[in-house]
């Protein structure tokens, strides 16, 4: 009985890491996409890319609301260019606003400062640090707050929304 009970726990063990490992991998894949876009959109972020510290990219990120919002959605984590693990963002709003809409986002950090904070899980962001739609020049003028520099790039959907909230981030070391 102990054989097969442990027989079993292997297995388990193994069907769940292969599971985890598959949605690991096309969060990577849908990563590299996201950026791929970014830079269709617009050719200069390609600066903030090389010249950022570090920066996370979340490809699928989904947001709804009535009244009360929320958002959420999982991405990849760079330091100095390579990959160093995944971030995840959560973000609740209230105010005017109805609809819904799947969006990718990429946040910059510019100093080891600025990332240390977002490594050590300390990272929020709130109205304070608005993000700027990704279009072409876009990147241009943009400017870092707090250390901290927000695109967004809408997939689909339709979202009015006036609200008050924040994103939080979550960060897991490969």
């Amino acid at each position: 009985m102990k054989k097969l009970t442990f027989t079993l726990f292997l297995a388990l063990f193994a069907w769940v890491v292969q599971a985890q490992d598959k949605k690991d991998q096309e969060i990577i894949a849908d990563s590299e996409a996201a950026k791929a876009d970014f830079l269709k959109d617009d050719p200069d972020m390609a600066k903030l890319f090389n010249d950022a510290y570090g920066y996370i990219i979340l490809p699928n990120v989904g947001k709804g609301g009535l009244g009360v919002g929320a958002a959420s959605g999982n991405g990849v984590a760079f330091e100095k260019g390579k990959m160093i693990g995944y971030a995840k963002m959560t973000q609740v709003t209230v105010g005017l606003q109805a609809g819904g809409q799947a969006y990718s986002e990429v946040v910059f950090f510019e100093d080891a400062d600025s990332f240390g904070r977002f490594k050590a899980n300390k990272v929020e962001m709130s109205a304070q640090v608005s993000a700027v739609a990704a279009a072409s020049g876009a990147s241009k003028d943009a400017k870092y707050v707090d250390g901290v520099a927000v695109f967004t790039r809408t997939k689909g959907g339709l979202m009015y929304e006036a609200s008050v909230g924040g994103q939080q981030f979550k960060f897991k070391k490969l």
